[in-house]
C-alpha cells in the first residue's frame, strides 16, 4: 500500500514534451500504473457521500497538484468501500482473473498458503469488499478485508510482514529487508493499491505532459468537503482509459476517493473511496501481532530487494522474472512479458497455477485451468496477425493478448493495439 506522503511537487509551467530520461519513463508508466491498479486490483464503491456539493474557496489546477504534493498527512485510520467492475465473466474468480492478467502464475514461495497476500488481495478483482485500513508512517500499515464470518489482515510492522486468514486458520509470514540508508523506509507492497491516495499516486506520478489535469467542482466524501480533480488522456487513440476523477480533501490534501470510467463509458471500473476517514495516529496495538495457537504459519522467501519492488525481484515477485518490455509511449503503450522466462524462473515455486516449458502453462483446476493459457482459450477470443495466432481476453479496461509463442501483451488498450504491437514485436 503506498504511503500517504507527498507525491512529488509539480513543475509549474511543465512543457508536454519530455526533458531528460526521467520525463520519459514517465511517460511510459503511466498505463502500466492504470494497468496496475485495473489488474492487481479494486474498484472502489462510491464512498457514502453526504447530500450536496460543499461551496469551497475557487482553486486552479496547479494549487490543487501543489496541495495534494505538500501534504505531509502520515496517519489515517478509516473504511474503504471496495467494488471492480472489469466485466470478466461470472466463472473467474478473483485470483484466477490475477492470473491472467498479471501472468504469473503465483507469488512464489508461499505462494500455496491461503494467507499469501499475493493470492488473497487478487480477490478485491471481482464483487464489493469493505476494507478497513490503518497507516502510521512508512512502517507501519494494516489492511483488513472484513467479510461476513471471517476477516484477512496484512500487518507490517518494521521489517516484519504478517497475514492472517480467520476462515482457513492460516498465517503467512516474511522478513522484509530494512531500507538503505539513501532508501524510503520499507513499507507494504504495492501490488494491490488500497486506498484513494495510493492509486492517486500512481496515476498523478506519471500523467503531467500527457494528460489533461483540471479542477471540475467540488464533493463531500465520507463527510468531508472535497475538490473534484478530474485526468483526461490527451493524444491517446488506443487506450480504454477515459478519465480519471479524483476527490482532494480541501484541508488535509488527501486523496479520499479515486475514479476510474473507461472510455466506453458506463459503470466505473474504478472507484476507490472512503466512507469513514480519521486523520489521528492509529493505537500502537494496531500494528502487533502474534500467531494464535494451533494457526499453521508459511514462511515467505525473503529476497533482498525492498518492499514494494514489485516486479524487480521483491518478495511478491517471481525469483528471477525479467521485467516487462514496455512498446510504445503515454496512455497507448503495452507491456510484454515472456511467459516462457516465467516459467523457468518460478519452476521451483509452489503454486497451484504454473507455466510449462512451452509458455503455455499447466491445467489447473476450475473453469479454463488455473493458467493464463487455458483461461485465454476458455473466454478469449482467437486472433491471427504476422505475429502468428493467439488469443485475446477483454476486460472493460485492461486487454491481454497471449500468443502461441508464449508472449503476453498487455495493456489499457484495443485489441487491434494488442495485435498491432505483436506484429510489430515479431
Amino acid at each position: 500500500m503506498a504511503l500517504i506522503q507527498p507525491i512529488g511537487r509539480p513543475e509549474p509551467d511543465e512543457p508536454d514534451e519530455p526533458r531528460g530520461r526521467g520525463r520519459k519513463i514517465a511517460r511510459y508508466t503511466v498505463p502500466v500504473a492504470v494497468a496496475g491498479v485495473a489488474v492487481a486490483t479494486i474498484t472502489l464503491v462510491p464512498a457514502l457521500a453526504d447530500a450536496g456539493d460543499p461551496s469551497l474557496p475557487k482553486i486552479t489546477t496547479q494549487q490543487l497538484l501543489t496541495k495534494i504534493a505538500a501534504s505531509n498527512t502520515r496517519t489515517v485510520d478509516g473504511t474503504v468501500k471496495v467494488s471492480t467492475d472489469l466485466g470478466l465473466p461470472d466463472a473467474l474468480s478473483g485470483g484466477a482473473a490475477g492470473s491472467l492478467l498479471s501472468g504469473a502464475g503465483g507469488a512464489g514461495k508461499g505462494g500455496s498458503s491461503s494467507a499469501a497476500p499475493q493470492s488473497r488481495l487478487a480477490q478485491l478483482l471481482a464483487g464489493t469488499h469493505q476494507l478497513h485500513v490503518s497507516v502510521d508512517g512508512p512502517d507501519r500499515q494494516k489492511v483488513s478485508i472484513i467479510e461476513p464470518t471471517a476477516e484477512y489482515s496484512v500487518i507490517h510492522n518494521g521489517t516484519q510482514l504478517w497475514a492472517y486468514d480467520s476462515a482457513s486458520d492460516q498465517a503467512y509470514h516474511s522478513a522484509l529487508p530494512a531500507a538503505a540508508p539513501d532508501q524510503q523506509p520499507s513499507q507494504l507492497p504495492e501490488g494491490v493499491p488500497t486506498t484513494p491516495q495510493a492509486a492517486a499516486e500512481q496515476v498523478l506520478k506519471a500523467a503531467r505532459g500527457i494528460a489533461s489535469i483540471t479542477v471540475d467542482g467540488t464533493a463531500r466524501v465520507a463527510g468531508r468537503s472535497a475538490y473534484e480533480l478530474v485526468v483526461t488522456p490527451e493524444h491517446a487513440d488506443t487506450t480504454t482509459v477515459g478519465s480519471i476523477r479524483i476527490a482532494v480533501d480541501s484541508s488535509t490534501g488527501v486523496p479520499l476517493k479515486f475514479t476510474l470510467v473507461p472510455k466506453g463509458g458506463g459503470k466505473a471500473v474504478f472507484d476507490i473511496g472512503f466512507t469513514k476517514v480519521g486523520f489521528g495516529a492509529p493505537a500502537a496495538s494496531t500494528f502487533s501481532f502474534s500467531p494464535p495457537k494451533g494457526v499453521k504459519v508459511t514462511e515467505g522467501k525473503t529476497s533482498g530487494a525492498r518492499p514494494g519492488d514489485v516486479g524487480n525481484g521483491s518478495q511478491n515477485s517471481v525469483p528471477g522474472a525479467a521485467e516487462p518490455t514496455v512498446l510504445g509511449t503515454g496512455w497507448d503503450s503495452v507491456a510484454v512479458i515472456d511467459t516462457g522466462a516465467l516459467a523457468s524462473a518460478g519452476k521451483a515455486a509452489d503454486s497451484g497455477a504454473g507455466f510449462g516449458s512451452d509458455g503455455k502453462g499447466k491445467a489447473g483446476s476450475g473453469p479454463g485451468g488455473g493458467d493464463p493459457q487455458s483461461l485465454l482459450n476458455s473466454y478469449g477470443t482467437k486472433v491471427t496477425g504476422s505475429f502468428g495466432s493467439g488469443t485475446v481476453f477483454h476486460t472493460r479496461l485492461v486487454n491481454v493478448l497471449l500468443t502461441d509463442k508464449g508472449k503476453l501483451y498487455v495493456g489499457a488498450v484495443t485489441q487491434s493495439a494488442l495485435t498491432a504491437a505483436a506484429d510489430a514485436a515479431k
